[in-house]
């Protein structure tokens, strides 16, 4: 679906539903209600699994371990939860949220609702970078940290770097960088392909790296991610009402003592940083960074100092059950992640699109 960029003087967190109040700030039942939510989703995910453990045994392992009393794991069973499952689980909760927070950022620079992580070449970069890798080095890809995720890193935040050189040589504006995206997105698609052709016995492991995928075999992982994570989090919500105030159009926010080049500067580093994170650890995994701002959207009709934060707890959650179907639906076998949030994604723009047709 092709991206246009919105006039200065829309609304830039998209059009409301018909008779939603818009909130311009974060009201603590919204953030409890989602934190509620989260902890839920998480709970759950950490008591199923593949591993059949037994969801009574989970929990007294839990309060074994706050309680200082006896757990009813085995030693192996306790492994199995605490430097498997539990990790998995906190890691996609990382990545949900790393590509949704993203995605509302893209969505406020640019002013389009249709934005998302991977629109100035993050994916594009990272998948290049990952097929080069698989078909280069295939014995490193069971090494819990390597070049694979390395290079998806360095590949996704190359993307985004080219895009923005190319969109600054060629004007200043923000309908210049997006189709600075879509030329460098499809360059480097078109050399994913051409060295894909080149090397078919790897197409299997490529495919499997790009429809996404979450293991751990420890906190490592994790501990990788997090300072990103939360870095760039942090940055994107301290702008989130600096884009509001780009909503209203360069001028008018220059007038109000506002820089918007180097707001967008900032707010493109930190979410493409987020997204390159996100990357290294997970794969592709697309519809994210659409769908969780997006149903912020419909269910507050906020401005982006409501839709950063919750994007940033929705994408938690989202990615977070996401996992839990794709660890559990086809047990013992895993579907990938991506497939699970393509399915969600499609239907929920159906959903849109009803609603906006309605309003």
């Amino acid at each position: 679906m092709p991206l246009t960029v919105r006039s200065g003087r829309d609304s830039p967190a998209g059009p409301a539903p018909a008779g939603a109040p818009r909130a311009t700030r974060l009201r603590v039942r919204h953030l409890a209600l989602a934190l509620a939510l989260l902890l839920a989703v998480t709970l759950l995910s950490v008591l199923l699994g593949a591993a059949d453990l037994g969801w009574q045994r989970v929990v007294g392992e839990l309060v074994a371990q706050v309680t200082g009393g006896t757990s009813p794991l085995s030693e192996r069973e306790a492994a199995i939860l605490w430097q498997l499952r539990v990790p998995r689980v906190v890691l996609a909760c990382l990545v949900g949220a790393a590509l949704a927070v993203s995605g509302a950022a893209f969505q406020g620079v640019f002013r389009n609702p249709l934005a998302d992580p991977y629109l100035l070449g993050a994916a594009a970069g990272a998948g290049l970078a990952a097929t080069i890798v698989v078909a280069a080095a295939p014995g490193t890809l069971d090494w819990v940290i390597g070049p694979l995720q390395l290079a998806a890193f360095c590949g996704a935040l190359s993307g985004v770097v080219l895009s923005w050189v190319l969109g600054r040589t060629a004007g200043h504006g923000t309908g210049t960088l997006i189709l600075a995206g879509v030329a460098v997105s499809a360059f480097l698609t078109a050399g994913q392909t051409f060295v894909q052709q080149l090397n078919t016995d790897s197409l299997r492991q490529i495919y499997s790296w790009v429809l996404g995928g979450l293991t751990t075999t420890g906190w490592r992982e994790v501990l990788l991610v997090l300072p990103y994570v939360v870095a760039a989090s942090s940055v994107l919500c301290l702008c989130a009402r600096l884009l509001d105030v780009l909503g209203v159009g360069d001028e008018e926010a220059t007038a109000l003592g506002v820089r918007p080049g180097r707001v967008r500067l900032a707010v493109l580093l930190a979410a493409s940083l987020a997204t390159a994170a996100a990357v290294s650890a997970a794969g592709l995994i697309g519809f994210v960074g659409i769908v969780v701002p997006h149903l912020v959207r419909l269910l507050v009709a906020g401005s982006y100092r409501v839709v950063v934060p919750l994007s940033l707890v929705g994408g938690a959650i989202f990615l977070a059950a996401a996992d839990m179907i794709a660890r559990t639906a086809m047990s013992p076998a895993q579907l990938p992640i991506g497939v699970v949030t393509a399915f969600a994604g499609a239907p929920f723009f159906v959903l849109v699109l009803r609603t906006r047709g309605r309003a």
